[in-house]
């Protein structure tokens, strides 16, 4: 027996997410109410990525409608359902009850529940990025889902560093002696790795911090190296070092809680490799408080964008007071910034710019979509390395998770790729108030 096409109500908050999400429901129908256009409308004039996407996905319903929209819908394509646009209903007297102010979200339930009694044999379902909103449709009795397209279901992997594993004494003096490294024939043990991987080997005695390349089928030690005035204080940072200054890797991903030295070990990596690149840019998303605008903020561009971003100029400072103000150092840093050879930017800024030959740091990632990460990795020109960093736990933005963020996604989607590394950093290394309060409030 056939199954029957289900029937989606998509909100607005999930094309600010995907523009193209109506080509991700396989072929089911999907419903646009009126008010989301009406939504759309006011957020296309900016200059952000959400204006950016309310742009891109009119451009597509205006190519796919065309001179006249037919009330039957529009077919999506090949395999896929229908596409229709319905327009504002009447309250029923229970939505009235329960919500007498006719905002977008309450309009929205009110053409999903017309939708439902409309297709009493059809599975109808509100997809919305809306905690409570989806609240509000399940109390009214309406199904309702998170957009799960660009959802990565099991994170657990992206919590793990490194592996410990005991190893014969003369396979560590090996990998001291050795600066080729040892092929995987010699450890001799049935270990399944995947490319890029960070291990720790014990002999019983000694420990050694272990880079493997699945390229080259290689183990190779991993020395505790200082860059810029900036030591590691842990394993993992040792690794997260070493991942930024190879060369073969041109995407990283470095993830872990506040104050576990992320942003710090990048920006220090950048500066030791300075020569190499023509520019070093950091920049971060601005998600400012209460889905406000930043143009409610007094004062010019850079008084606006100045406290959001401070942390990423706090971090320089730590690098800056290594070193004496009288030294080269200190003075190469202020000079870099003044040349424009490090500039810190809201990642706003950046769209539009060609990024090649430049070490770009992507500062509090865990606030973009997979859409924009995407968008960011494509503009990589030659001589490129893009470095992303944040704590997937720790988001700011009301339409994403810790399963739906573009860290998270892209970390799953690159794993294995030869020039992708990802290092999850555990040990607070601020202060033990700093690691005590992160662990226990």
């Amino acid at each position: 027996m056939k199954r029957k096409r289900k029937i989606f109500i998509i909100d607005t908050n999930v094309i600010l997410h995907d523009f193209s999400c109506i080509y991700k429901f396989k072929e089911n129908d999907i419903v646009i109410p009126i008010v989301v256009l009406e939504e759309l409308d006011k957020i296309k004039k900016g200059t952000d990525s959400i204006s950016y996407n309310a742009r891109e996905f009119t451009r597509i319903l205006d190519k796919l409608i065309g001179d006249k929209f037919s009330p039957e819908g529009i077919k999506l394509g090949k395999g896929l359902g229908y596409l229709y646009i319905e327009s504002g209903k009447e309250f029923s007297k229970n939505l009235l009850q329960s919500f007498p102010e006719k905002t977008p979200d309450h309009r929205i339930l009110a053409i999903t529940e017309y939708v439902k009694n409309k297709f009493p044999n059809r599975e109808v379902i509100l997809i919305s990025k809306d905690i409570n909103l989806r609240i509000k449709a399940k109390a009214l009795g309406i199904t309702s889902q998170d957009y799960e397209s660009d959802k990565v279901q099991d994170i657990s992997q992206l919590k793990k560093t490194s592996i410990e594993i005991n190893v014969e004494r003369e396979l560590i003096d090996k990998l001291y002696n050795e600066k080729e490294g040892i092929s995987i024939a010699q450890l001799n043990k049935p270990l399944r790795l995947s490319n890029n991987k960070y291990l720790i080997f014990n002999d019983g005695e000694r420990k050694i911090l272990v880079y493997f390349s699945l390229k080259n089928r290689r183990f190779y030690r991993v020395e505790k190296k200082v860059t810029f005035g900036i030591e590691p204080r842990n394993s993992e940072q040792a690794f997260a070092l070493d991942g930024l200054l190879r060369d073969e890797i041109l995407l990283m991903a470095i993830t872990g809680r506040a104050g576990t030295g992320k942003t710090l070990l990048a920006l220090s990596a950048a500066l030791h490799q300075r020569k190499k690149f023509n520019q070093i840019l950091v920049a971060r998303p601005i998600v400012p408080l209460s889905n406000r605008d930043i143009g409610f903020l007094p004062g010019d561009v850079k008084e606006k964008v100045g406290p959001y971003m401070q942390p990423l100029y706090d971090n320089l400072n730590v690098i800056k007071h290594k070193f004496q103000e009288t030294s080269k150092e200190y003075k190469l840093i202020d000079e870099m910034i003044k040349k424009e050879q490090l500039l810190i930017q809201p990642l706003a800024f950046i769209r539009g710019r060609s990024l090649a030959n430049v070490f770009f740091i992507i500062d509090e990632s865990q606030n973009l979509t997979p859409h924009e990460v995407k968008t960011i990795i494509t503009r990589a020109g030659e001589g490129t390395k893009l470095v992303f960093t944040g704590d997937i736990e720790q988001i700011d933005s009301p339409y994403l998770d810790s399963h739906s963020n573009g860290l998270t996604y892209m970390i799953d989607k690159m794993k294995n790729q030869d020039i992708f590394l990802h290092v999850n950093l555990i040990k607070g290394e601020r202060s033990y108030l700093a690691e005590l309060a992160s662990a226990l409030l």
